[in-house]
């Protein structure tokens, strides 16, 4: 099958994972995965997987949530903001329910 350009651009899906703050609502029973990054280094990245698209899920994310799950062990849904570039960036955790 030969397609054009246009076309492959058109129904081009990255295969890149996007990040966590993409998403409005996270469930917290959602199944966290581990994925291995670069072998040469040993870095393993966290993410999840909503419809099919891997979120990357940011340990700090972890970090923060755990601080909540102790207050409100209830917690069904949050989302995560975030600020900064690079080695700067800070998430933050945002209960919904």
């Amino acid at each position: 099958m030969t397609t054009t350009i246009k076309e492959s651009a058109n129904n081009y899906i990255s295969k890149s994972m996007k990040n966590i703050t993409e998403l409005q609502s996270i469930p917290t029973d959602l199944v966290i995965y581990q994925q291995e990054i670069d072998e040469d280094h040993d870095f393993e990245c966290k993410y999840i997987e909503v419809n099919g698209i891997k979120y990357r899920f940011p340990d700090s994310v972890l970090k923060n949530l755990k601080e909540i799950l102790k207050k409100k062990p209830s917690l069904k849904n949050f989302s995560v903001t975030k600020s900064g570039e690079g080695k700067q960036t800070q998430y933050t955790v945002i209960p919904l329910d």
